[in-house]
């Protein structure tokens, strides 16, 4: 009774645990990587006229890196669902 699972007073009926597919966690992680990116770029997209071009330099360079990196997740398969 201790090692079984217990939520809300109910007993759970089969396995507590799920297997999720790798392509899941990977779907999801690069879904972070550009949602992290949209809340970096927020702020400076705020404040543009404030900062110079070398700010806007330095997020172009920011944006390239993860273009980058979504083509080389899309060629590898990343994104491919099935």
């Amino acid at each position: 009774e201790k090692l079984s699972s217990y939520e809300s007073g109910i007993e759970p009926i089969g396995d507590a645990w799920l297997q999720f597919r790798i392509r899941y966690y990977m779907f999801a992680l690069v879904f972070v990587v550009f949602d992290v990116e949209t809340v970096f770029l927020y702020p400076w997209a705020m404040s543009f006229d404030v900062l110079g071009v070398s700010i806007f330099v330095e997020a172009l360079i920011f944006v390239l890196i993860l273009i980058v990196g979504l083509v080389y997740a899309w060629r590898k398969g990343a994104l491919e669902w099935s």
